[in-house]
């Protein structure tokens, strides 16, 4: 199956942002659901089950100079295995305009065992644009072992690299991903990527940020944190506490 969702986030002329382009295909339904201020929120509603194998889904997102939005998912996303061999993939596309900002925090991708899933997230900002950016993979249901996952993070800002990662974890998966220099074990791994101007002047210093997460600079403005924790619900709060602590450092500058 082949299906993109496309939404694209401008101003509104009164202070709030519209959506002249709310779209889903397949299982990849949109919804509009109440924000606050001038954000406009969109939900991301699986309406069947997958990725599945073979599968091809792309959701894009733009927001337009300006324009504020934040996107969620109404679930996790469930990488399963399906009839037809070959690799499930899920690409995400960003863009952010001048003084736009983006808020993507869609729920975790569970890897089932015998998925074989690919991710890839890029992410293009002007120099102005604000981005915040979460992903959350979980290896294996309660008592599985993990399917093949492979995910891949670009973002740039002004057409700068300042960031470009991928992580490959499961059967098939080059050796070491479980070691104690990558998950140690642990089955939930995240990335918090936070970019706000302000940054290139006054870059965060790298910091630890509670047991299994770390806080690091990257080139321009732009700020890291990657976690591992046991399960799921404990990576959110790393996240959400390493989320906090760059805000609270944003409103003290």
């Amino acid at each position: 199956m082949r299906a993109t969702a496309r939404i694209v986030a401008r101003e509104d002329g009164r202070g709030g942002t519209a959506l002249p382009v709310l779209r889903g295909e397949g299982p990849l339904a949109l919804r509009r659901v109440r924000g606050s201020g001038a954000e406009a929120r969109v939900l991301l509603v699986g309406a069947m089950s997958g990725p599945l194998g073979g599968d091809r889904f792309t959701v894009e997102a733009h927001a337009r100079e300006g324009a504020r939005l934040r996107v969620g998912s109404a679930a996790a996303t469930l990488a399963l295995p399906g009839q037809h061999p070959g690799e499930a993939r899920y690409d995400v596309r960003l863009t952010v305009g001048e003084r736009a900002e983006l808020h993507w925090l869609p729920e975790p991708v569970i890897s089932a065992r015998g998925s074989d899933l690919r991710v890839t997230t890029r992410a293009d900002l002007a120099p102005t644009a604000r981005l915040v950016l979460r992903e959350e993979q979980v290896l294996g249901r309660a008592g599985e072992p993990p399917g093949r996952l492979t995910t891949r993070l670009a973002v740039r800002v002004a057409g700068r690299t300042v960031l470009d990662q991928e992580l490959a974890c499961g059967p098939g998966a080059p050796g070491g991903w479980d070691g104690a220099a990558v998950l140690a074990g642990h089955r939930a791994v995240g990335q918090l990527i936070v970019v706000q101007p302000e940054f290139a002047q006054a870059p965060v210093a790298p910091r630890t940020l509670g047991e299994g997460a770390a806080l690091v600079p990257l080139a321009g403005p732009a700020a890291l944190v990657t976690a591992v924790a046991p399960d799921a619900l404990r990576l959110r709060r790393l996240l959400d506490e390493a989320l906090a602590t760059l805000e609270h450092s944003r409103d003290s500058r």
